[in-house]
Formats: C-alpha cells, sequence, structure tokens
C-alpha cells in the first residue's frame, strides 16, 4: 500500500514538475530580432515611427552626411548621427530611434570624430538613444522603407525563382476553371508582362512546363468555356513581376538606389528578349510554355548606353504648351527636346531629363527616374500632347522648385539641379520672384526665348526684361535668345555644352544668395600696406560674385592685430556697390596678431546678429602665427554653426590654419607662399562654398 502511495505521489511530482517546465517556457519572451541598417541609411526613408536597429562598423565617414545636433533633420543618416551623438562608436552597435517633429532650425557641431551641418529647417526630425527596448513596447523585426529606396533589411523574405516560376504556371494552369474572361485576362496578363525576366527563368518555364492536376491544353479552346462558380480571385496578388527585377543579383553599382531598377534592366536588356515569346499578333494561336527556335534566339541588340559621365546633371525642360505656340511650332519645340536628349547622352551614369509642360498650370510630362537613356526619353517626348491655355512661367518654376527636384523623382543630390525654360514670345505671369526662390533652392535656371516681342509689342509684356530677372547675370551664359523657331535646332549643341559645364553650374550663383559672409583680416604690422590693400582687391573679388541684398546675401568685415575693429557689420550695405566702396575705406591698422581674440569677436560681433535662414561662413586671412591660442575660439564658432575657411600667406601656420577651418580642413583651408597669388583662390572658395550649399538637403 505504501509502495503504491509513494509511487502515485512521485508520478504527480513528475507531472507538476513538467507543467512548470512548459509554462515557463510559454512565458518566456520571445527573442527580438534586431533590424539591420547600412551606413548611408537616412531616417526620412524609414516609415516606422521608433524602432530598434543595429549599425554596422565604419560609419564615421564624412561622405555619410549629418544635420542637427541632439535632435537632427531625417534627412541625415542614422548610424552617422548615432555616432554623432555618442550612443555608438565607429564599431557599431544597436541603436533606439524615435521620430519627432520637424525644427525650424538645426545646429551643426563637431562631436565624436562626426562633423554635423547646420539646417535652417526641415519637416521631421529624429533623436537616437541606447539600444534598450522600453517596458511594455514591441519593436519591429523588420522596417518598412518609403518608394524611393529597396529595403536592405537582412529579415525580409524573398521569393526564389523557382517560387515564381510556380506561382506562374499554376495561376495560368488555374485558368480553365475561371470564366472566359477571366481566363482571358490572366492568359494576356502573361502573354504581356511588361517586367524584365532573367533568361534562364523564362527559358525553363517555356520548355519544361510544371506539370499541374489539369494541364493547359497547347490548343486553345473554341469560344466557350465551361460554366462553372468559382472564388473571384484578385489576379494581381498572383503577379510576381516586382519579385523578378533581381537587381541585386547583377553585382555592386555605383548607381543611385533610385536608378537600380532602370539601371538593371539597361544593362540586361537581352535577358528582356524572351518575354517577346509571349506576344503573338491578334488572331494567331497562343502557345503557352512552347516558342519557336527563332523566338528563343533573338538576334542581339546594341547595349543601351549608360550616359555621357562627364555630363552628370538633372535636368528639368519646362516647354511651352499655350495656345500661343500653335501646333506646328509645338512639333518643332519637340523635335528640339528630342536633339537636345541625344546630343546629352541621357543615362544613369550621366545626364537624366524629365519634362514640365506649362499652360494656365503646370504638369509633370515625366520625371527624372522614368527613362533612363536617350532613345526612350525621344520616344517619350514624341508622344506628349499639346496643353493649351496661356504661358504661365512663374507659375511653371514654382512647381518645378516645390515637386520636380525631389528624391521620389529621382534628385540625386550629387548631381547640379538644372531647369532649362522655353518660352515662345513672352510669359503671361512674373517670373523673378519665382526665379529667386528656384536659385537659392540651388536649381540653375535656363531661359531658351524664341521670337521676342518686337517694338509694338513690348507694350504688351508684364514684365519687362523678364529673362534678366529670372538668371543670373552673368554675361548671358544662363540666356540663349533665337530670333525664329526655324533656327532653334542651331542652339542645341551651344545648350549642351552649357549644361554640361559642371563647374560653372556648381556654382552658378544660385548657391550666393542665402548667406552672412564674416571677412576677418589680419592687419598686422607683418602684412605691410602694400599687401594689405592685395588682401582688400582679394576680399572684393570675393564678394563680386555674390548676389547682394537684404534678402540674398550679406557681408561684414572685421580688421583685427592685437585688438579688433569691425569695419562694417552685415546690415550696415544692402548692394553691391556699397559693400565695394566700403571694403576701398578700409584703413591699415598695424600691430600684433591675435587671431583666436578675432575669431571670438567676430562671433559676437558679426555672427550673433545674422538671420536663423542664413548660412554663417567666416573667411579668415592671415600671414603668420598667432600670438594666442586659436582652437578653442575656432571650436566654439564651428559648434555655433558657423562654416570657416582659412587662408594662409607667407609665415602663416599650416597647424593652426587647419584647427580654424571646418572640417575636412583640406575643402576649408588654403595656403599660398606670396600675396601676389591670393587671386588663384577665389574660384577654388566659391566653389567649394557652393558645392557645400549643393549638397544640402531642400525642404
Amino acid at each position: 500500500m505504501k509502495a503504491s502511495i509513494i509511487a502515485t505521489f512521485f508520478a504527480l511530482f513528475l507531472t507538476c514538475t513538467y507543467a512548470t517546465k512548459e509554462a515557463t517556457k510559454k512565458n518566456k519572451k520571445a527573442k527580438l530580432y534586431v533590424p539591420e541598417l547600412d551606413c548611408d541609411i537616412k531616417a526620412g526613408k524609414i516609415i516606422n515611427p521608433e524602432f530598434i536597429a543595429k549599425c554596422p562598423p565604419g560609419c564615421q565617414d564624412i561622405k555619410y552626411r549629418v544635420y542637427g545636433t541632439d535632435i537632427y533633420a531625417s534627412f541625415s543618416s542614422v548610424c552617422s548621427a548615432a555616432i554623432h551623438s555618442g550612443t555608438i562608436d565607429n564599431s557599431g552597435g544597436k541603436i533606439l530611434v524615435q521620430k519627432v517633429a520637424g525644427q525650424s532650425g538645426y545646429r551643426g557641431s563637431f562631436s565624436n570624430g562626426i562633423r554635423s551641418l547646420s539646417l535652417p529647417r526641415w519637416r521631421e526630425s529624429f533623436i537616437v538613444s541606447e539600444g534598450k527596448p522600453k517596458k511594455g513596447v514591441t519593436y519591429p523585426s523588420t522596417l518598412e522603407y518609403s518608394s524611393s529606396k529597396s529595403s536592405p533589411v537582412k529579415a525580409e523574405s524573398k521569393k526564389s525563382a523557382q517560387d515564381i516560376k510556380v506561382t506562374r504556371n499554376t495561376d495560368i494552369s488555374n485558368a480553365s476553371e475561371k470564366s472566359p474572361e477571366q481566363a482571358d485576362a490572366l492568359r494576356k496578363e502573361y502573354q504581356t508582362s511588361p517586367g524584365p525576366v532573367p533568361a534562364t527563368q523564362v527559358t525553363t518555364t517555356m520548355l519544361k512546363p510544371t506539370t499541374t492536376p489539369e494541364p493547359i491544353s497547347t490548343t486553345p479552346k473554341p469560344t466557350t468555356f465551361p460554366a462553372t462558380t468559382s472564388t473571384t480571385t484578385t489576379i494581381t496578388a498572383a503577379k510576381p513581376r516586382s519579385a523578378v527585377h533581381r537587381v541585386r543579383d547583377i553585382g555592386p553599382s555605383s548607381v543611385h538606389p533610385v536608378y537600380s531598377a532602370v539601371a538593371a534592366a539597361a544593362s540586361s536588356i537581352q535577358r528582356q528578349q524572351p518575354v517577346a515569346a509571349f506576344r503573338k499578333p491578334a488572331g494567331s494561336p497562343v502557345h503557352l510554355g512552347f516558342s519557336s527556335k527563332e523566338e528563343l534566339n533573338p538576334k542581339p541588340l546594341e547595349p543601351v548606353s549608360q550616359g555621357n559621365p562627364n555630363c552628370k546633371v538633372d535636368l528639368s525642360f519646362l516647354i511651352d504648351g499655350s495656345w500661343s505656340i500653335g501646333k506646328r511650332r509645338f512639333q518643332i519645340q519637340k523635335q528640339f527636346l528630342s536633339d537636345v536628349a541625344q546630343a546629352l547622352d541621357v543615362g544613369v551614369a550621366g545626364p537624366l531629363m524629365g519634362i514640365v509642360q506649362y499652360g494656365d498650370d503646370p504638369s509633370t510630362e515625366f520625371n527624372l527616374k522614368t527613362h533612363a537613356n536617350s532613345r526612350d526619353v525621344k520616344n517619350a517626348i514624341e508622344k506628349i500632347p499639346q496643353k493649351g491655355g496661356r504661358s504661365n512661367v512663374g507659375k511653371a518654376l514654382s512647381f518645378v522648385n516645390k515637386n520636380f527636384f525631389l528624391d521620389t523623382n529621382g534628385n540625386r543630390g550629387g548631381a547640379p539641379n538644372v531647369a532649362i525654360v522655353l518660352v515662345d514670345g513672352w510669359p503671361t505671369d512674373k517670373v523673378e520672384e519665382a526665379s529667386r526662390l528656384a536659385r537659392e533652392s540651388g536649381i540653375n535656371i535656363f531661359f531658351v526665348t524664341i521670337e521676342g516681342a518686337d517694338e509694338n509689342e513690348k507694350q504688351n509684356v508684364i514684365e519687362p526684361n523678364f529673362v534678366d530677372k529670372a538668371v543670373c547675370r552673368t554675361n548671358g551664359f544662363y540666356s540663349i535668345n533665337v530670333p525664329s523657331w526655324f533656327n532653334l535646332r542651331k542652339v542645341v549643341q551651344t545648350l549642351v555644352k552649357r549644361v554640361c559645364d559642371t563647374d560653372r553650374l556648381a556654382c552658378s550663383k544660385t548657391c550666393l544668395n542665402s548667406a552672412d559672409i564674416g571677412i576677418v583680416i589680419d592687419g598686422s604690422s607683418s602684412v605691410g600696406t602694400g599687401n594689405f590693400r592685395t588682401i582688400l582687391q582679394f576680399v572684393a573679388n570675393i564678394s563680386k560674385e555674390f548676389e547682394i541684398s537684404d534678402t540674398d546675401t550679406r557681408i561684414g568685415a572685421v580688421q583685427y592685430t592685437y585688438e579688433q575693429r569691425l569695419e562694417f557689420g552685415f546690415d550696415k550695405h544692402s548692394t553691391k556697390q556699397d559693400v565695394l566702396n566700403a571694403i576701398k575705406r578700409i584703413n591699415y591698422w598695424s600691430g600684433g596678431t591675435s587671431t583666436g581674440a578675432a575669431i571670438n569677436y567676430a562671433s559676437e560681433q558679426l555672427f550673433s546678429k545674422s538671420k536663423p535662414n542664413k548660412r554663417k561662413i567666416m573667411i579668415l586671412i592671415t600671414d603668420g602665427r598667432s600670438y594666442d591660442d586659436v582652437r578653442v575660439p575656432a571650436m566654439t564658432a564651428h559648434q555655433n554653426g558657423v562654416i570657416a575657411y582659412s587662408v594662409g600667406i607667407a609665415w602663416a601656420a599650416q597647424d593652426e590654419l587647419e584647427s580654424i577651418a571646418t572640417d575636412p580642413d583640406k575643402e576649408h583651408s588654403f595656403f599660398v607662399d606670396e600675396f601676389d597669388h591670393l587671386y588663384r583662390f577665389v574660384p577654388r572658395i566659391i566653389q567649394n562654398i557652393c558645392t557645400e550649399f549643393n549638397s544640402q538637403p531642400r525642404n
């Protein structure tokens, strides 16, 4: 009896122990899978409002830009921002990212080996913290990306080519169970599939049809089908074409992510040809799964160009679709655009172009990522119908500024943005304000005017000299006047040559509007009167390049020795001529060299009074080593968002020049052995100012 009780008790004990273990297993939290990010992923590309992710090593690189301090603009690299904030170091690690509202301004700073940039405003922000999950919060194991960027998360499952093949064949075989209309639509769907399909997959599908319970006959049935009731199925659910674009299988590429699909299509055009086996003329038998020898071996096509690499620009053509142009001249305009597209050699490694047609209202005909070669662009141009209406050019420029050059439309960021406006006669609205705003956004504006107003018609022009008001004032580089529509083809090469002059486009005076520039001049005894006048000429040459006004660029100047003197502030002179006259009137001071104190003085007397929407730029010119420390004052200026350029002459100390200059110092510090050679640096400084401006995002 005792043995029976003990056995029963022991059995109960084992049962309870097992049940407890099982309950413990169930109660254990599932391990959180942490998705991985690449260094170049920006927060704005990720849809999730809050997530934990893992950054790889090596994101502490200047090419991954960061905007802001503590709170970052969503245009910033997530992982670089995490390093800047001190959450992780260059070895990578887990981070927690939270999206927050956009800010009215972002302060640049140097932290943990990364220089973040200032930004006036942006629509969305994010903050980064240690990658520890919060209590009660569920974090996604995969991240959702906006359509302009394919997800790099390794956790996403992908259909294999075999899965796709089976799905296609299964759907086709099930066509016999559908209504005649559904079956016919489904067959047409696969006969005319527009997506690029890998050659191996198509060949396998055609020569080895998958055996199904009810194989489809290779001979089409007569006009009737069995009338059966079937559950309605959305055909698009079975379409695997989006997965068929195996872009990443073609190897590493430097092509912008937005163009990865079109680049793959262009570089593997041979792969698309087997799809032609499914395209039959009307009335011919449909042979699903089999093809003739000729169809399997199409004639090789010429390779599609990747574009002219010496002309990497993003182009928007604004074409006149108003009624005043007439049908014949509208066709001439389209032929001109085709000729330009051919001469440009459009491609993902070179120029890309889109077209906006304007009349009463503007509309995009196609954007930058729609077509990746000149042939496709020309075909698209041929199909453009005329809109009609008036010639509202100002409205069209505002539309392009706000809508055309977006990442989602194919803007590549590193390529200059160019808008080319074709105008028949004159606009029916004002263009000056819209053009100024577009130029301030970094858009290079060209005007091609055809058959302008004669003396009797000038009274009808709403805005006299509209071209001069719309483009940069650079001796006619940005404007071309054509006396007759029949002469338009003669300016194709002229326009292409100017558009492809990327050195001038990077600094077309579009980037020279929204800045407060403080010039800090060494007036020490070692400079001398004659050399001081040479420095003033150098300052004047830089100032001439900017469009100066209360709303555009403003110039201020400080001279220093042991002491400092404000020569004139940002709000003192509002025209270019006034600024140039003020520079001439600066008197040589003479004395010692306290550069650190001069930087502090410029920060307090000049840049503290800078407008919030202006970029703060300091250009310091010195000929010797400072008597005081320059590192701390320079670092403070950098942290307050001042972009500093240092120009050293003769006995200037290289280590001090690099400390003064904003990172990377190679792009912001310059040295010359003689005062008379200062003029050589004017183009380089202007170029760097503009390149830095154009690399900033457009809100």
